[in-house]
């Protein structure tokens, strides 16, 4: 029986009683403790005198539209800012579908698919999530997800030293990788007894030179990123990979989807794992939360993080989905577990899903070109202002690129977004500019704002 609007009117919460969020009348909840044989609701929760709250929350109750208005006004006190905004965070499109869809409720509420027999529409969308980054790497087998793309790349280096022949315990990485990731990869590697080093870049690219010479038979990973963190095309991943196999070590390369729709496939250049974030489809820039891709060749299906959901058969003969393989400590004998994750980004990598097939393959590539276009066509009217220079890197970009500036790049930073526009400070001289669909249109204002800045 539900409790009425009347019996509920001026009832302070008692959890002894009732609630005004649970449907259970005074009498419901007595003969559920006595079924239980408790005494009161208090007695099923072991929370320490010392830190419990016995005070009230002092909230004044209001209606929803006087909430709404309260929050809007208070969100509406933020500043008004065009982001140009990349390294690591982009902001494409979101079609709607992608809303309409991940967000009904069988999607939305859903548990992880340890039941298959319950989960199979979400597990399709899982294998289906896999199959488009096996497609866009070239490479055997990608697991349904990781936390980010730093945790993917954490677990890279725990693969590679896993399954390396010989002895090592150094990972090479670019002098320009996000701080983000190393910091994570650096956590990964002090566990793992592994010690991760910079190499340097030359005008943007690869610097194979020093790379030959600080890498040697203790090396168990080089890594290597296309678009790099400032946005250039890595030319020489071939070489890079040619590297890291003399000398046995394995060849990670980071990317995105979006990205890899137009370059060269991953395992064409010879990687062995191909880690990023995917979640430049299907989330707008969150500043925050991402979607790691792992993606390895077939030879190390069985030292592959995370979960792999596989396609198997019924009874009678239809097609099933089901969580294949679990190489966690919960699932297998601590000794055999290849990570501690214990999770994944189930519905984000969904909407990813849908993302791309809403795009399609002809509209993930014409995406991809567009954001080579959108960088060239900025860098050029950039370069074309008094007191600029971009690119600083002489390469082909993608989505965004540095720029270098006569004045100090504190200072245009801030004068830019008194303005309204925000960009990345790389350097004292240098600014760093993003380019998607979703801010191109604000283009014309942003080079007047920078002449501006800079006359």
């Amino acid at each position: 029986m539900q409790q009425t609007q009347d019996d509920r009117t001026d009832q302070p919460y008692n959890p002894d009683e009732s609630s005004p969020f649970a449907p259970q009348t005074p009498q419901d909840v007595e003969a559920m403790l006595s079924a239980i044989g408790t005494d009161s609701v208090e007695e099923l929760f072991d929370v320490p005198e010392a830190v419990a709250f016995r005070g009230s929350f002092d909230i004044e109750a209001k209606s929803e539209y006087e909430v709404r208005s309260e929050i809007e006004g208070l969100l509406g006190r933020n500043a008004d800012r065009t982001e140009f905004l990349g390294r690591g965070h982009y902001d494409h499109y979101v079609p709607s579908v992608v809303d309409y869809l991940s967000l009904r409720s069988e999607f939305l509420t859903s548990y992880t698919q340890y039941q298959p027999e319950t989960s199979q529409g979400f597990l399709q969308a899982l294998f289906e999530f896999q199959s488009m980054i096996v497609e866009l790497t070239g490479l055997d087998v990608a697991n349904c997800s990781m936390y980010d793309a730093a945790t993917a790349l954490g677990e890279a280096a725990m693969l590679a030293a896993r399954v390396r022949e010989t002895s090592g315990s150094r990972v090479l990485v670019p002098e320009t990788v996000r701080s983000e990731r190393q910091s994570v990869l650096e956590n990964y590697a002090d566990g793992a007894e592994l010690t991760v080093e910079t190499y340097p870049l030359d005008a943007g690219n690869t610097d194979l030179d020093a790379l030959s010479e600080q890498i040697d038979e203790d090396v168990v990973m080089v890594y290597a990123e296309s678009p790099t963190a400032r946005g250039a095309i890595e030319e020489q991943l071939s070489a890079v990979a040619a590297l890291a196999d003399d000398h046995e070590a394995a060849f990670c390369l980071g990317s995105d989807p979006v990205a890899l729709a137009l370059l060269k496939e991953p395992v064409a250049v010879g990687a062995d794992i191909v880690i990023g974030d995917a979640s430049v489809l299907g989330l707008s820039a969150s500043h925050g939360m991402g979607l790691g891709l792992f993606a390895v060749k077939e030879a190390y299906l069985r030292q592959v993080p995370g979960r792999l959901v596989g396609i198997s058969e019924t009874d009678d003969g239809r097609r099933a989905y089901t969580l294949t393989l679990q190489t966690r400590e919960q699932h297998i004998r601590k000794e055999r577990a290849t990570s501690n994750i214990c999770t994944n980004q189930a519905w984000v990598a969904l909407r990813t899903a849908i993302h791309i097939a809403s795009l399609g393959a002809s509209g993930l590539a014409e995406l991809a070109e567009q954001c080579v276009i959108n960088a060239s066509e900025a860098a050029a009217r950039l370069d074309a202002v008094d007191g600029v220079s971009a690119p600083v890197d002489d390469r082909h970009h993608f989505r965004e690129f540095v720029a270098r500036t006569d004045r100090p790049a504190t200072e245009v930073v801030s004068e830019l977004a008194d303005q309204g526009f925000l960009v990345h400070e790389v350097s004292e001289f240098e600014i760093q500019v993003c380019v998607t669909e979703t801010n191109s249109g604000e283009l014309d204002d942003l080079v007047a704002a920078v002449r501006e800045v800079l006359g």
